[in-house]
């Protein structure tokens, strides 16, 4: 947006950069304020992970915070108090180093977590892992999968709110041009994205059979290897009997998908040893949900792609009612997909290394209740209060002139509340229009 302000003067796409890096900044405050206690966590609640894992996990973590959460701090603020301040070169290439700096948290998370799903570059000595080849480490085999499914699903989740706004405020007849810039880069992204991660999917399902066949078994309730593995559109598994009831399935689909051969056999529950299986029926509904999500979201991307080369994606009624009630799906996929591969990984928490009930630290089951409780009351305080300030800028709207194309010398007061200030007087001087 600011570089599209930057070529073409036009105010509107300076009020929508203000307009989604307030929002932006509320939810990266959330997501600092819930992510630092996970720290503390690894030394109270995890201590035998820490002892067994430290020594590969803590530098990944920590290359997280030195070369993406500081990347991220620094230029979100000069986003955020710099509007009247800096040059528009200035915020524009703050706008592309936070951007980075996100994609950098991503990048060492999911090695982090990839590396306890497949385990690599690494020796144990005396039941201690023990860093022997950092590239093998980090670059895991899981990794490359991993890191580009996640990018794609956060992509396409912000981008299913940007289109969901942009509808919302059409629907009023609200903000027209600021709606129809983002109703164009909300369908575009999905159409566009859709599609990659579906085939991004399938290339992440491969290598979690090759690395982690336990896994796909449990995701798919195949029990049993007696043939071709049918696909199961929707069944009722019976972890007890170890069959599907009221099962729907295509025959042959699912060795098809998996191993690209109609009569492909893929491993089942059966082929491991009880203790060494995941619980089925969490993970295959949160796999279907999450699946049945993304291919929403790519029909939703092509239909309004085809809208828009008919001219009709901002008047068609009944799409920007779809599109305006469609934004949480995104996030409902994510945590869909998260369930299904931290569930999948189970009994371990380091895949074939350590197992969960093995990695925990001798604390009581009261303090840890305790504990808990205090950790879903903060955090229900604090997502409380940021999405209600993110729901209160959104139905208000991107209000506001543009600022100055350079910086002069008299900008915005020295003080970091300014900008809160300014949009409280925004809020009080406009109507909420959603």
């Amino acid at each position: 947006m600011l570089i599209l302000w930057q070529r073409t003067r036009r105010e509107h796409f300076h009020r929508l950069a203000r307009f989604w890096t307030k929002i932006f900044a509320v939810s990266f405050a959330m997501g600092v304020v819930s992510g630092i206690p996970m720290s503390y966590e690894f030394g109270a609640n995890w201590s035998r992970f820490s002892e067994v894992a430290g020594n590969v996990f803590g530098p990944l973590i920590g290359y997280e915070v030195l070369t993406a959460f500081f990347l991220e701090a620094t230029f979100l603020g000069v986003l955020l108090f710099g509007w009247k301040r800096t040059p528009p070169w200035l915020q524009a290439g703050a706008a592309l180093l936070l951007a980075l700096g996100t994609a950098m948290s991503a990048f060492w998370i999911l090695s982090a977590n990839s590396w306890m799903q497949t385990p690599a570059g690494h020796v144990m000595r005396n039941g201690v892992a023990y860093p022997d080849d950092w590239f093998a480490i980090i670059f895991n085999p899981s990794f490359p999968y991993r890191l580009a499914h996640m990018l794609m699903a956060a992509y396409l989740t912000t981008s299913l709110v940007v289109l969901a706004v942009g509808a919302r405020y059409l629907l009023v007849g609200a903000f027209k041009e600021e709606a129809s810039t983002m109703m164009r880069m909300g369908v575009g992204m999905l159409a566009v994205l859709g599609p990659v991660q579906l085939l991004l999917g399938d290339q992440h399902g491969l290598n979690t059979l090759k690395y982690q066949p336990a896994k796909i078994a449990a995701m798919e309730a195949h029990w049993r290897n007696t043939g071709p593995m049918d696909l199961v559109l929707f069944a009722l598994p019976d972890e007890k009997a170890r069959l599907n009831r009221a099962a729907i399935s295509i025959p042959h689909l699912g060795s098809l998908i998996l191993t690209h051969d109609w009569n492909g056999r893929v491993p089942a529950l059966a082929d491991f040893t009880p203790d060494a299986q995941p619980r089925v029926t969490i993970i295959f509904f949160a796999f279907r949900v999450m699946v049945g999500i993304g291919l929403f979201l790519i029909a939703l991307g092509l239909t309004g792609a085809l809208l828009w080369w008919r001219g009709r994606l901002f008047t068609s009624r009944w799409y920007l009612l779809s599109a305006g009630c469609a934004w949480p799906l995104g996030f409902i996929a994510i945590l869909a997909g998260w369930l299904t591969t931290e569930n999948g990984r189970q009994p371990y928490v380091i895949y074939g290394i350590l197992r969960t009930q093995d990695a925990t630290s001798p604390i009581a089951a009261g303090t840890l209740a305790t504990s808990l409780a205090a950790f879903v009351l903060v955090y229900g305080v604090v997502f409380s209060i940021g999405i209600y300030y993110i729901r209160k800028m959104l139905r208000h709207g991107p209000h506001g002139a543009a600022v100055a194309p350079s910086a002069g010398p008299h900008g915005l007061p020295n003080q970091p509340l300014a900008t809160a200030r300014e949009l409280a007087r925004e809020s009080r001087a406009e109507p909420p229009v959603i």
